[in-house]
């Protein structure tokens, strides 16, 4: 049988919170504003909302809101792309 290739494959140390990391409520309710620069940091203890790991690390700019995550617009191997996460998988640079 093939082995599975889901979107959490490989991603055992990426997806692991640090020893003595502790839980932040006001990382679930930061606001952004449109136009301004986050980079998307991903918090394995919450899943909704997860953008997929290999967007780990990069920097862009919030284009807008859906609900409660926001639309982050930035350029990755020469194209334009759209990854929508919540507040908490967004830090603000």
């Amino acid at each position: 049988m093939k082995a599975a290739r889901g979107s959490r494959h490989g991603t055992r140390k990426k997806l692991r919170k640090k020893i003595r990391e502790k839980f932040k409520p006001e990382d679930y309710i930061r606001m952004f504003r449109e136009g301004e620069r986050v980079a998307i940091t991903i918090d394995p203890s919450s899943q909704k909302g997860m953008p997929h790991p290999r967007f780990i690390g990069k920097v862009g700019i919030v284009a807008g809101k859906r609900g409660r995550a926001y639309l982050v617009e930035f350029r990755d191997g020469g194209k334009q792309k759209t990854v929508i996460a919540r507040p908490e998988h967004l830090r603000p640079i």
